[in-house]
C-alpha cells in the first residue's frame, strides 16, 4: 500500500550553506509578503481576485526587472511554494478554516521553506548526506534509511538556530500488527488518562517542572535592552528551555501512543473539544501541557499503520455521570472533586476514571456494531 510520511533529520551544514539557508528564508519571506500586497491592493482597488497562477506570472516579471535580480540566487521552486502557502492560506480563510493571512516578520526566528522534487534533485547519497538544489550536498544525523521516493523537503531552522530537513517520502508499506486488544481511555489532568481497566498513566506535567526556571530566564530577557547581544543570548537561554520542554513531551507522547496501538486493534477516546476547554483559566495551561489533542492525532496515524482503529464518541456523551454497570446517571458527577462514588441505584462503587473509560469503551463498541 501506498503511503506518503515525514522523515525529519538535523542539518549539519557549511557556513557558506547556511547563508545560501538563510537566502532562501528572505526570499521566501519576502514573495510571500509582497504578493499579499499585491493580492490586497488588487481586490481593493478593482475587486479583483489573484489566483496562484496569475501570481506566478507576476513572480516571473518581477524576478526579471533591476531591483530583483537576487531572486534567481535561490530556487525557483521555494519561490512558487510560498505562493502555493499564500493562496491555500485564501482558501483556508474563506472556507473558515483559518485566520485572514497575515504579513510575515523578519524578526521570527522560526523560518522555513519547501522544495519540490519534480526533477529528482533532492537526493540522499551515502554517508548520511542529502543533495539539495542551489544548496549542494549537506551533512545529516541520523543517517537516513528509508526505501521510497520523494516527494518534498522542507528546510527549517528553529528559535535555538538548529537547522532540520523533512523528507516527505512516498512508500510501499504494509501494514503492522497489534495484540488485538480494546481499550477505553478517558484523559484527565492528574492522570494523563484512565483506562477501562483501571491502569493509568502518569501526566509528566512538563510545564510546571520547568516553569519557576523559565520564569527566571523569561524575566531576564525583559530586562535585556533590545537589539544588544545581550538580549540575544538571553533569548536563545529562553528558547532552549522552551525547546526542552517541547522534546521531554514529544517523546513522552510518541512512547505512549505506540504502546496503546500495539497492544489494541480499537481504541475508543471522548470527542474532546479542546478550544472551548481553553478557555476555562484554572485548567487551561493544564491542559495545554497535556496536549490531549496531539497524542489522540498519533494514536490515529499509528493505529492505520497497525491495522487498528481510534473511536471517537461524541463529546456530548455523559460518560463520567453514568453507572457503567446498570447506567444510571448521577448528575452529582459535574463536580471534578469527587472521585469515586456508589452507585444509589444498584450499589456499584466506581472510580471516576476507571467509570468514565469504561463507558467510552462501550459507547464505541455500540458505535462499531452500528456501521455493521
Amino acid at each position: 500500500m501506498d503511503y506518503s510520511k515525514g522523515i525529519k533529520f538535523r542539518l549539519y551544514s557549511t557556513k557558506a550553506q547556511i547563508d545560501v539557508i538563510n537566502k532562501h528564508f528572505n526570499a521566501c519571506r519576502f514573495v510571500y509578503n509582497h504578493f499579499l500586497d499585491v493580492r490586497q491592493k488588487a481586490y481593493n482597488k478593482n475587486k479583483e481576485t489573484l489566483n496562484y497562477y496569475a501570481c506566478c506570472k507576476l513572480l516571473t516579471a518581477l524576478k526579471q526587472d533591476g531591483e530583483h535580480l537576487w531572486l534567481y540566487e535561490v530556487s525557483n521552486a521555494a519561490l512558487q511554494n510560498s505562493l502555493r502557502d499564500l493562496d491555500r492560506a485564501y482558501q483556508n480563510f474563506f472556507a473558515r478554516r483559518g485566520r485572514y493571512p497575515k504579513f510575515k516578520s523578519r524578526y521570527n526566528n522560526v523560518q522555513s521553506f519547501r522544495l519540490q522534487n519534480g526533477n529528482k534533485q533532492i537526493r540522499v547519497e551515502d554517508g548520511g548526506r542529502v543533495r539539495l538544489p542551489k544548496i549542494g550536498i549537506v551533512k545529516v544525523r541520523p543517517v537516513p534509511e528509508f526505501a521510497g521516493r520523494i516527494l518534498n523537503a522542507t528546510i527549517s531552522r528553529t528559535a535555538t538556530g538548529k537547522y532540520f530537513i523533512s523528507l516527505c517520502v512516498k512508500q510501499d508499506i504494509e501494514l503492522g500488527l497489534n495484540d488485538g486488544g480494546k481499550i477505553g481511555l478517558h484523559f484527565g489532568l492528574r492522570d494523563f488518562y484512565t483506562d477501562d481497566k483501571g491502569n493509568k498513566a502518569d501526566n509528566p506535567k512538563v510545564l510546571a517542572r520547568y516553569e519557576k526556571k523559565l520564569a527566571r530566564a523569561q524575566r531576564k530577557l525583559s530586562r535585556r535592552k533590545k537589539g544588544s547581544k545581550n538580549r540575544d543570548k538571553q533569548r536563545l537561554v529562553v528558547a532552549r528551555i522552551h525547546e526542552r520542554i517541547a522534546n521531554i513531551r514529544k517523546d513522552f507522547l510518541h512512547k505512549l501512543s505506540l504502546q496503546v496501538v500495539e497492544e489494541n486493534s480499537l481504541i475508543a477516546v471522548r470527542d474532546l473539544e479542546t478550544k472551548r476547554m481553553l478557555k476555562d483559566p484554572i485548567f487551561a495551561k493544564g491542559i495545554s501541557d497535556a496536549s490531549w489533542s496531539e497524542f489522540v492525532r498519533q494514536l490515529q496515524y499509528k493505529s492505520f499503520l497497525h491495522g487498528g482503529t481510534v473511536v471517537k464518541i461524541p463529546t456530548e456523551h455523559p460518560s463520567v455521570q453514568l453507572c457503567s454497570v446498570c447506567g444510571y446517571q448521577n448528575e452529582a458527577m459535574k463536580d471534578l472533586r469527587i472521585r469515586e462514588w456508589v452507585c444509589p441505584q444498584c450499589g456499584a462503587h466506581h472510580e471516576r476514571g476507571e467509570n468514565a473509560a469504561v463507558n467510552i469503551l462501550n459507547e464505541a463498541l455500540k458505535l462499531e456494531a452500528q456501521k455493521v
